[in-house]
């Protein structure tokens, strides 16, 4: 019986070593969740009228309301650099390159669902200034911040887990 006890008594004492870490990437939940306002990047993820793209799409400017991109699988996307992180198995891929933002600032970029962002702007992969992802938000999963330049950058897509993703590219408030 103590020998139970003295494993049980170690069991507990090593479960937050064990599963803290588990349990602390787990994301939040619920559209509130978000660090920052996300409803204007909601509306335009929703919208009717966004703009549905072909991976590899070029574009002059910057759609003032959402996309829906048409992704391929990781080898026919054709992404024009290495994503940042390998794509898994199974997952879908795609790109659109845009001439120029409106002006420099800081941009929200918003997913309707879970895949790796990198923006790719004068050769270099921009890192992002904030970022914030919840789950069971209708029609948003993941939104993040990108100090862009007036000048062109390509958006590419990775590890989606269906071959369309609902992408907003608004200027942040």
């Amino acid at each position: 019986m103590r020998g139970v006890m003295t494993v049980t008594l170690l069991l507990v004492s090593l479960a937050p070593a064990l599963f803290g870490p588990a349990l602390a990437a787990e994301e939040p939940s619920g559209c509130d969740r978000f660090k920052w306002n996300i409803e204007h990047e909601r509306v335009a993820l929703t919208a009717p009228d966004r703009a549905k793209l072909t991976s590899g799409t070029e574009l002059a400017a910057v759609p003032s309301t959402g996309m829906i991109l048409a992704l391929r699988t990781p080898s026919e996307a054709g992404l024009p650099s290495p994503p940042e992180r390998a794509p898994k198995e199974g997952t879908f891929a795609g790109f659109a390159s845009f001439k120029a933002t409106p002006k420099a600032g800081i941009y929200t970029i918003s997913l309707s669902a879970g895949a790796w962002v990198d923006v790719v702007q004068d050769g270099h992969v921009l890192k992002p200034k904030g970022f914030s992802g919840a789950t069971d938000c209708e029609g948003i999963r993941k939104t993040m911040k990108y100090d862009l330049a007036a000048a062109p950058f390509v958006l590419q897509i990775s590890g989606a887990r269906e071959d369309s993703i609902s992408i907003a590219i608004l200027p942040s408030e």
